[in-house]
């Protein structure tokens, strides 16, 4: 596999205009050439922020390719979750890999349950948040059925209540239900009356529904299926008149392209969805990405047809081909910057782990999802081991999770007058976190003004060629025993991500 390091960086110009954050003062900011003041208040702009995290899938296929994780694999997959520290995850279930036999139309509760369980211990067990679900009825014909409602609402209640996997915080009931790739194609009726009858089943089970509420509706940010009453937004608005009482966290996908984070449209359409739901209400991006099918990506997407047509284990059709690359780490905190500054609670990236899908879910590994920032299973199946290394984005999206627990606070900040950086900040425990990415192509000096002081912090760096790991290739700081009284300035190179906490 060639990487194409920088070049695409280069070679697409952008106009970007910044609006992700409010405004102190409107001439707070200063950007004189290649300084940068970056001025933090201690007003907060979005509180109690739930947290960044990934979409990790329970493996559903590996026994049906005939290579279960093995317990090496699983101390690989844990030694680096353990670094990340995740807030908050998404874990999606296939019913037929699980409860439910197809061949026999059996509900089997402990039916291959030992992936699933070892991810949800996991969780439990490091106080991270989930959001559990099932993409589809066993069967697609069972989409209106309450044998379905029956078999799923029993499970849930096996897996939280008695086997106490008391992560699980929020349940969906249909992936993408706005899609036509979904067993609803799009009608919300159907999703709306499979809501109400779900609900209704869990508060049967003693406990179960006051531990577990609806996340919804799990629809996909800028798209519209031609067959559904509603767009994206039509629906998050629709659900919270028609069932607010019964939804915890309201949940929407995005995969936008590159051009649009960069040229500062992102934060817009956040704030539509943002707007849809009630003001005590919190709304996450429950899967996110980047596709590249938008015209200012264009030369984008000519890379990554080219890529699809020859990598070994993927066609491409869904996947993302530039998670071996370099710039793809400056992309997603870019991401996390703006759901951040803009009122959302929490980010899960798509996805941790190529091995946990294959294209249409279908169990034959000849074409599967590849965005994950491994393979765990890159030597056993695909005869691939480099392919089990960790890919560049890990060092980033592993730091943005990491750095921004649960419970923090975003603080304000001043309008930034330069177009190629962003950055956020937050406030946990009377400690604080810094991180700016330059996605220019100039180097910057950063003045930081804090709105208070930081004792024995330290500072990581993600450039090309400067990205310092420890033996298990898990970042380390550049800087220790960084010490702020309230002014600080730093080198923020071109292309790079620069992230400060007094965090552990």
């Amino acid at each position: 596999m060639k990487h194409l390091a920088n070049y695409f960086l280069y070679s697409i110009s952008f106009c970007v205009i910044f609006f992700g954050c409010k405004t102190i003062k409107k001439n707070d900011s200063a950007s004189m050439g290649n300084n940068v003041s970056v001025n933090i208040s201690s007003e907060i702009l979005n509180a109690n922020y739930l947290g960044n995290g990934v979409e990790w899938d329970p493996y559903d296929e590996a026994e049906a390719w005939g290579t279960p994780l093995s317990d090496a694999d699983w101390e690989k997959l844990f030694k680096r979750v353990n670094f990340m520290k995740m807030p908050y995850v998404r874990c999606m279930i296939n019913s037929p890999y699980k409860y439910y036999n197809k061949s026999t139309g059996k509900y089997d509760k402990t039916r291959n349950l030992s992936s699933l369980s070892k991810l949800l211990r996991y969780c439990t067990e490091n106080n991270i948040t989930v959001i559990y679900g099932e993409y589809n009825p066993p069967d697609w014909s069972m989409n209106e059925d309450d044998k379905w409602v029956e078999m799923s609402v029993d499970y849930l209640n096996y897996l939280v209540n008695d086997l106490g996997f008391s992560c699980i915080k929020y349940f969906v009931i249909f992936n993408e239900p706005d899609g036509y790739w979904a067993s609803t194609n799009g009608n919300y009726e159907i999703w709306k009356k499979m809501a109400f009858k779900f609900t209704e089943k869990m508060k049967t089970y003693p406990g179960l529904f006051e531990k577990v509420k609806l996340a919804a509706p799990d629809v996909v940010m800028d798209y519209k299926n031609n067959a559904s009453l509603y767009d994206a937004p039509g629906w998050v608005s629709q659900s919270a008149k028609d069932m607010d009482n019964l939804i915890g966290i309201y949940d929407v996908h995005a995969y936008p392209g590159q051009a649009q984070l960069r040229n500062g449209e992102f934060p817009a359409e956040l704030l539509k969805y943002k707007k849809c739901i009630p003001s005590n209400k919190r709304i996450v991006l429950g899967e996110a990405g980047y596709k590249y099918w938008r015209a200012p990506d264009a030369k984008l997407m000519e890379e990554y047809n080219k890529r699809a047509k020859t990598h070994p284990y993927t066609k491409g059709t869904d996947a993302n081909m530039f998670v071996y690359d370099f710039f793809y780490g400056l992309d997603m905190p870019l991401l996390c910057m703006e759901v951040m500054n803009n009122g959302f609670s929490g980010v899960a990236a798509w996805m941790l782990d190529d091995a946990m899908h294959s294209n249409g879910d279908s169990g034959v590994p000849k074409d599967i999802k590849l965005w994950g920032m491994w393979n765990i299973l890159g030597e056993e199946l695909f005869k691939m081991p480099e392919e089990e290394n960790i890919r560049p984005w890990y060092y980033t999206w592993s730091l943005m999770c990491r750095y921004f627990p649960q419970g923090c606070n975003l603080l304000k900040f001043n309008t930034l007058e330069d177009k190629n950086i962003r950055f956020s900040v937050a406030e946990f425990n009377g400690k604080i976190t810094f991180a700016a990415v330059n996605f220019g192509d100039t180097d910057k000096k950063i003045n930081l003004k804090l709105p208070r002081s930081v004792k024995n912090g330290k500072m990581y760096i993600y450039e090309e060629n400067n990205r310092p790991v420890d033996k298990d290739n898990l970042p380390i700081p550049v800087k220790t025993g960084i010490n702020i009284k309230k002014d600080f300035s730093f080198e923020l190179k071109a292309q790079s991500f620069a992230l400060i906490t007094n965090l552990d």
